[in-house]
């Protein structure tokens, strides 16, 4: 009988549905810019159908406790473009 793998769960901070951790983009604040996450400290998850959403922008200013959003929007399509 073969086992199944546990594959861990998240929830994306804009529309709080659990995804697979693996279809997730994983994203950190440092110093109030948006980063990729680098692998310390804390970090959220943006699933990719909210990257779009109006409710984001509000959120990345949330999780980084920033107020720049239009700053922290153009960080994420930077993101999205280097890194997928």
């Amino acid at each position: 009988m073969a086992q199944k793998l546990h594959q861990p769960v998240r929830m994306c901070v804009v529309c709080r549905e659990r995804f697979a951790q693996s279809a997730l983009l994983r994203l950190q604040c440092r110093e109030g810019s948006l980063e990729p996450y680098g692998g310390e400290g804390r970090s959220f998850y943006l699933c990719p159908s909210c990257t779009h959403h109006k409710k984001t922008p509000g959120q990345l200013a949330r999780q980084c406790k920033h107020g720049g959003t239009e700053m922290l929007m153009n960080r994420l399509k930077e993101i999205i473009v280097n890194d997928g």
